[in-house]
């Protein structure tokens, strides 16, 4: 059923592109010949993380939510931020990996929806265009953190429920997740979401989200893996067919993946083969040297030479697929901790505005096209002597299962934003 449904989308392609040039110059950013354009002209970025902005407005006092929404923005505006990775909607609720998820959660059960949980994502979308900023909204996740694959895994009992409060090894957590691309009804789940998402009209401006150009692009999922080789095939056919999905709901924005990279594969020849897809428009990478072990734990100092080292090898190689596939590359997620590793916002941030100086000078050389910092953090602090995040806390950048004030850029961090500033001026 679903692979006739694929052939009869398919079959409309040639005319939803036609439909897509005729919009071209109305805002909507489009992809050609390896580099973005919007109203005729090139279309760089300077971008961040901002995963809790459309949950801001959903905060038990409205008005402090959208009170600080609106601030935040106005700081990332004033500091050439324009371009804001969001997540589309959290699955379930509750602990997951024995580890709190965000939310409030759009599909608290299987297959029912709170729908006025979007409400958050029309707010940040309708603030959002007020101020020319783009979106890219990722419409679910490999990880735990916002319930993502693993959560319709257990929900229809292909893995045991005793996953919501265990954390499993990562031998485990391979296994797990790469059932997902051969679960059925966690794909038709995941389709269900995608879908009410993608056709949803935005209360505040009565545009349908497929006709608002403040959406830059739609993206599978945030950072989707095989995780085993033996998903591959599987893995490879579902992006294949989601990403045609969601150009015949939406031919006006961009489709990208979400990846990591060819790390995200642990294989460049399928990196390079999920992104030939013709209805992916651009190559994204993140890249994290603490979590893949570029220096030793606590000593970041020490191994900041080899982390740039790594750095630069890694952007030069996936780079080279965006060349190879005449494709615009985002680097969407890239952060180190403050110095020391520390997670004290007073602490300083030597080594990580040295890196993002790096990593921001690339953006416009090549078929590098944008960068997203991860992740922004505003005017939230960790609670003193409290590393994790816990139920009624402020959000920041670092997600629940991640030591509050690990990677967080907040408002105060000048010598932070003085970096930002110097390469996004030039944004566009």
């Amino acid at each position: 059923m679903f692979r006739k449904r694929i052939l009869a989308l398919l079959a409309v392609l040639p005319l939803i592109a036609s439909v897509a040039s005729a919009i071209a110059g109305q805002g909507f950013v489009s992809a050609r010949g390896g580099a973005f354009y919007r109203d005729g002209s090139q279309y760089t970025f300077v971008g961040a993380n901002y995963w809790y902005g459309g949950l801001l407005g959903l905060e038990k006092d409205r008005k402090r939510g959208v009170e600080r929404l609106r601030k935040e923005l106005d700081l990332l505006k004033k500091n050439g931020v324009t371009n804001l990775r969001l997540p589309g909607g959290v699955e379930g609720t509750g602990p997951i990996n024995d580890v709190a998820r965000i939310g409030p959660s759009l599909q608290p059960t299987q297959g029912k929806f709170d729908e006025s949980v979007l409400d958050g994502l029309d707010l940040i979308l309708f603030e959002m265009g007020k101020r020319k900023m783009k979106a890219v909204i990722f419409l679910s996740n490999n990880w735990e953190w916002s319930g993502g694959f693993q959560q319709y895994l257990i929900w229809n009992k292909v893995v045991p429920e005793s996953l919501l409060t265990r954390k499993p090894d990562w031998d485990e957590l391979c296994d797990v997740v790469a059932k997902f691309y051969t679960c059925e009804p966690c794909k038709s789940g995941y389709r269900k979401q995608a879908e009410l998402i993608i056709k949803r009209k935005n209360k505040l401006n009565g545009k349908p989200y497929i006709d608002d150009p403040t959406i830059m692009a739609w993206e599978i999922a945030n950072e989707p893996r095989p995780m085993r080789a033996f998903a591959k095939e599987d893995y490879k056919l579902w992006l294949s067919q989601t990403s045609a999905m969601i150009k015949a709901l939406d031919p006006n924005h961009l489709v990208t993946i979400g990846h990591e990279g060819w790390i995200g594969t642990q294989d460049i020849k399928l990196f390079e083969s999920i992104h030939a897809d013709k209805n992916v428009d651009y190559v994204t990478i993140h890249i994290w040297p603490k979590n893949w072990q570029w220096f030793t734990a606590g000593e970041m100092e020490a191994g900041y030479s080899g982390v740039v080292s790594e750095t630069e090898k890694y952007i030069a190689e996936n780079s080279a697929v965006a060349e190879r596939l005449t494709k615009p590359l985002v680097i969407e997620e890239f952060g180190l901790p403050r110095d020391g590793q520390s997670f004290d916002p007073a602490s300083k941030t030597t080594i990580r505005d040295a890196y993002f100086d790096r990593v921001l000078a690339k953006v416009g050389h090549g078929r590098i096209a944008g960068a997203n910092f991860w992740a922004f953090g505003g005017t939230a602090r960790p609670r003193l002597g409290q590393t994790f995040w816990r139920n009624g806390d402020e959000y920041m950048g670092d997600p629940p299962m991640e030591e509050q004030g690990l990677n967080t850029v907040f408002d105060r961090d000048r010598s932070t934003w003085q970096v930002i500033r110097k390469y996004s001026v030039g944004s566009r």
